[in-house]
């Protein structure tokens, strides 16, 4: 019997969204025992890690959380059967990556993982439960997970929500705290699945307005994510396509972004001038709704969709194509220094991070890329190029560094590039690099994050986009 007061919740998945997620959720619930569960032995060894500086995740304020919440009602296992047995309410928060293979390949969501949990759930639960999506999902995937756990015929009842997730990535703790709303889909129809909605709804009251957690019907809470995804991925690419204007024009486009913005019918979010987006989410969820729309045959609103695509790949190439023909067409064994490989500040995720792309195109241009980055690791660098498979991995091994310090990375550089608009980058002794660089020094600012005049003062000639 699904009932509106949960004890037991289960999370399978301890990635960037269900680690952080059920962490939040154990703290402001200590009367409700959170387990989150993963397949990967590692990744939970390093939850559960006596130091929490390692932590699988970098995310500003989770180690606090962490560190409030663990052993108290906070789990991290890998006995995934456990987990699913003991919970009334079990949360779905498994990859779901751009399909690499068959039908709808390079667009479409692989929901392989998110069948294989409701397969297991179908298996080894006994008593009724409630199943939260909340990885990113194509429209109707509750009705899939619905009726492979209806068929199952064991008598067990089930009730899908949908519970999307809207962090973004260096401040989700700050967003699971403060969140704009919290979305919860589910069949309001019935008696039972009003009272799962309500379940879900009084967790979240805990801390949140009830003003802000907004129940509506499944399918509009799933294709609430991929657009709320795309209208932000649109602004960014929106911004950026303005920043090759600006340059042949004369025009700044931080001013200009600072006047547009200034409406407030238009604000000024997301409107910051950038080498491209990356992340976990953005390209792929639009990715995953164009190829929606082609199948139900609105062919105009997926070309107009992907051209939030095609516009993030041409800035990407545009700020490549600057460094070469600043650095008089050549970069052949002249070595670069990135600053940065994170998709953006405050996270040490590099998925999708336009510094692969710009460092891919570079090592095929001949040139020594040395990279920096607080937060990555080596192996994560190296893990990104090599999953291009663009070139001999022994090629790219004697063409790629990576340097624990800033001004090691940047001795005898050629040249900078700004990747990531990590805050420390500002505070460098910029005198001490140029000094120590081969002359000419460049310097790439693909953040616009450095002053600009005083590094040219300095000696450096600086290119900073949309300028």
């Amino acid at each position: 019997m699904i009932t509106d007061t949960i004890k037991k919740i289960c999370c399978i998945g301890a990635g960037y969204v269900g680690g952080p997620t059920m962490a939040v959720i154990a703290q402001k619930c200590p009367d409700i025992e959170v387990t989150v569960v993963d397949i990967n032995a590692r990744r939970i060894e390093a939850w559960n890690d006596d130091d929490l500086n390692k932590l699988p995740i970098y995310e500003p304020g989770l180690k606090e959380v962490v560190a409030e919440a663990r052993g108290r009602n906070l789990f991290f296992s890998t006995d995934i059967e456990k987990g699913i047995r003991e919970a009334e309410m079990i949360f779905i928060s498994v990859n779901t990556p751009t399909k690499t293979y068959g039908k709808g390949k390079g667009m479409a969501a692989d929901l392989v993982y998110v069948e294989r949990c409701a397969r297991q759930i179908a298996e080894v639960a006994k008593e009724d439960k409630i199943i939260v999506e909340k990885s990113t999902l194509p429209v109707r995937t509750a009705q899939a997970i619905k009726s492979i756990l209806d068929d199952a015929g064991n008598g067990v009842r089930y009730q899908i929500l949908s519970n999307p997730e809207f962090l973004s990535e260096g401040t989700a703790i700050n967003d699971l705290h403060n969140a704009d709303r919290v979305l919860i889909g589910g069949d309001g129809s019935t008696v039972e699945g009003q009272a799962a909605m309500d379940a879900l709804t009084k967790i979240y009251e805990r801390w949140m307005p009830r003003e802000k957690i907004l129940q509506t019907n499944v399918w509009s809470s799933e294709l609430s994510k991929l657009i709320a995804n795309a209208f932000l991925a649109q602004r960014v690419s929106s911004i950026n396509a303005v920043s090759a204007l600006c340059e042949k024009t004369g025009a700044n486009v931080e001013e200009v972004a600072k006047a547009v913005g200034a409406d407030k019918r238009i604000g000024d979010k997301f409107l910051k001038a950038s080498p491209g987006f990356g992340g976990s989410c953005f390209k792929k969820d639009i990715l995953n709704l164009v190829y929606i729309c082609r199948s139900l045959n609105l062919d105009e609103v997926a070309d107009y969709w992907e051209q939030v695509i095609m516009i993030n790949d041409y800035q990407k190439h545009r700020f490549t194509d600057k460094i070469i023909s600043t650095m008089y067409d050549t970069v052949t064994d002249k070595k670069i220094t990135f600053f940065g490989w994170a998709f953006k500040k405050d996270t040490n995720d590099t998925r999708e991070s336009a510094a692969i792309y710009v460092a891919d195109k570079l090592l095929e241009d001949k040139a020594n890329i040395h990279v920096y980055d607080p937060k990555v690791s080596e192996t994560q660098i190296f893990k990104d190029i090599f999953d291009l498979d663009t070139r001999p991995h022994e090629e790219t091994k004697k063409a790629l560094k990576v340097s624990k310090n800033p001004y090691e990375a940047a001795d005898k550089a050629h040249a900078i590039a700004i990747l990531t608009e990590w805050d420390e980058f500002k505070t460098y002794d910029w005198q001490r690099i140029y000094e120590n660089m081969q002359k000419p020094a460049f310097l790439f600012d693909g953040r616009n994050i450095v002053d600009a005049r005083e590094l040219k003062d300095t000696g450096f000639k600086v290119y900073q986009i949309g300028k």
